[in-house]
């Protein structure tokens, strides 16, 4: 095994690729450094598919210990979308001893300054990269993805979401230079001179309150955007999402400790079922930053509540793709079928509303109804899923009983277009899986409003039929405006119709993508290049990954001196 690195040389390591990574954001060019096809791994000490799946094996049923002070108790509970017990157990934190040892390092990690700090959270990257297969089961078994999809958004495109924030981390840090010689002239009297430095000086403990669905994904940003800045990072897992996260700061902390400091400025806040801790956290007076994906109604209450910190949310919101006419009916339908389709629709960019003219719209295969574009849309998403084995590849599982129960409930919304069908994982049996349903309603009939007017988490889309593309414009405005949107969708050759959508995405913030019918899908973001959210709806306060993300999680003070 090779000797730790000090932090003088995992600059020298890691320093081309921060270039790299600060001319991508600069460009927002295409860049990862991290492979997304599994056979790529298995050299230069990273693990191959089966050394992965056996360490993933290796740590079930085991005391997952991170050596962190404090621990009181060990919880675990875990239970896999696909039916698997995991049985890992986790320390327990005395919040009264852990929080006081996390701020004990911070002074040091300052001090360190904004390269080494990256430097430092490269290496955390890289190391987890060099595990992606075991990180692609430990999100796999707690999120529900299906494999493929856990190794490439729970892996690499978390890892560049991850180092896309420390890019921009320190990117804004270097922004001011460390020191200055400030001389003002007096006349005839000597100037005025002063020797200023500059440091870029951390807030204090960042919360991140991970989520069931993307741990990784959803979590690197604002750990790594906090550390980066010279802040510990305390990390409050979802309760059902917890291995991925822990394995994540058990990486971490080893880094760290290699690097001459503190372990301790990242840990880990397991809690016991039911114990609901996150309340807790995010009101003490230590905590300083809060990142959180999950409910409206609890990303609302942190922003109301946790306020001695800066609260980063994304939330929920009502996803819209506007269909006026296409010159590619059949890649659109293919489009959306595969949008509709993926992960069961649990993914907060998935689309929800299809704002479709109830006269229909114009294709390269002539005119089809509001009831043809429907149906056909049907059966896309039919013919895309209708082998099992592809579908378990694409839908995964069923996350919880609570989008089971929004997805049986739909069908009674209005006239079903597409039925859910169940579909039988043969390798894991007690899976949930479940096809999407679609469910055809009106904008003119007030009773339908309730329904694709609030977010509903799941394989579930509403075909609104609309008086006209001018009204599915205006709709659009209002629900991003009142609701939030994290994606909007649109389909049109007309050139009025997309200014139109476009300057109605301008001004209510919502991000858009237009005319997509080949291999970009809508609820699919690029790191470095695609902004996640825009932070100017209701849907999220904070874009993944901006300027705005992490300068505010550190302050510049300022020391001036007599020259």
């Amino acid at each position: 095994m090779a000797a730790p690195l000090t932090a003088h040389e995992l600059i020298a390591k890691h320093r081309p690729t921060l270039d790299q990574a600060l001319e991508a954001i600069r460009t927002r060019a295409y860049w990862s450094p991290h492979p997304e096809h599994p056979k790529a791994y298995g050299e230069h000490g990273s693990l191959d598919a089966a050394a992965g799946k056996a360490a993933f094996d290796a740590v079930l049923g085991t005391r997952l210990d991170l050596d962190q002070p404090g621990t009181d108790d060990w919880v675990g509970g875990e239970i896999s979308p696909y039916g698997i017990e995991l049985g890992v157990t986790y320390p327990h934190a005395d919040l009264d001893v852990l929080l006081p040892a996390m701020k004990a390092g911070q002074a040091a990690w300052r001090d360190a300054g904004p390269e080494a700090r990256a430097a430092v959270c490269m290496e955390i990257v890289k190391r987890i990269s060099d595990r992606t297969h075991e990180f692609a089961h430990a999100v796999m078994h707690t999120s529900g993805q299906a494999f493929m999809m856990a190794f490439q958004a729970g892996g690499p495109h978390a890892q560049d979401r991850g180092l896309e924030a420390v890019a921009y981390a320190y990117a804004e840090q270097t922004r001011t230079p460390e020191a200055a010689e400030w001389s003002k002239p007096q006349g005839k009297r000597d100037p005025l001179n002063l020797t200023k430095t500059f440091t870029a000086v951390p807030r204090g403990i960042g919360l991140v309150i991970g989520c069931n669905t993307f741990p990784t994904w959803n979590g690197y940003p604002g750990l790594f955007a906090s550390l980066a800045t010279g802040n510990a990072v305390l990390v409050k897992p979802h309760p059902r999402a917890v291995l991925p996260l822990a394995l994540t700061v058990q990486v971490a902390r080893e880094v760290l400790a290699e690097a001459g400091f503190d372990p301790n400025l990242v840990a880990l806040a397991a809690e016991r079922p039911g114990e609901g801790i996150a309340k807790t956290l995010a009101t003490r007076p230590e905590i300083r930053i809060v990142d959180y994906t999950g409910s409206t109604a609890f990303g609302d209450w942190l922003e109301t509540h946790a306020r001695q910190a800066q609260v980063y949310t994304e939330k929920a919101g009502v996803n819209t793709v506007l269909v006026e006419s296409t010159d590619d009916y059949k890649g659109m339908l293919s489009n959306l079928a595969f949008s509709l389709s993926l992960y069961s629709g649990q993914m907060c960019t998935t689309p929800q509303n299809l704002l479709i003219p109830r006269e229909g719209i114009s294709t390269d295969q002539g005119h089809k109804s509001y009831d043809e574009v429907t149906a056909d849309l049907a059966r896309a998403v039919d013919g895309l899923l209708g082998d099992d084995a592809r579908a378990n590849a694409l839908l995964g599982a069923i996350v919880n009983p609570d989008v089971k129960a929004r997805l049986e409930a739909a069908a009674e919304l209005g006239e079903v277009a597409l039925a859910s069908r169940e579909i039988v994982n043969p390798e894991f049996p007690d899976a949930v899986v479940r096809t999407p349903v679609i469910v055809k309603l009106d904008a003119a009939k007030p009773d339908d409003e309730a329904a694709y007017t609030s977010e509903c988490f799941g394989p579930v889309s509403f075909a609104v039929a609309v008086d006209s593309a001018a009204a599915a414009v205006e709709l659009l405005r209002r629900t991003v405006r009142e609701h939030g949107a994290m994606t909007v969708g649109a389909y049109t050759t007309d050139p009025e119709v997309a200014r139109a959508i476009e300057e109605a995405c301008l001004e209510e913030s919502a991000q858009l993508s237009l005319n997509l019918t080949g291999g970009v899908y809508v609820n699919q973001t690029a790191a470095f290049s695609d902004f996640h959210g825009s932070g100017g709806n209701p849907a999220a306060n904070a874009a993944l990954t901006d300027g705005a993300y992490v300068a505010n999680r550190f302050r510049v003070v300022e020391v001036r001196r007599q020259a």
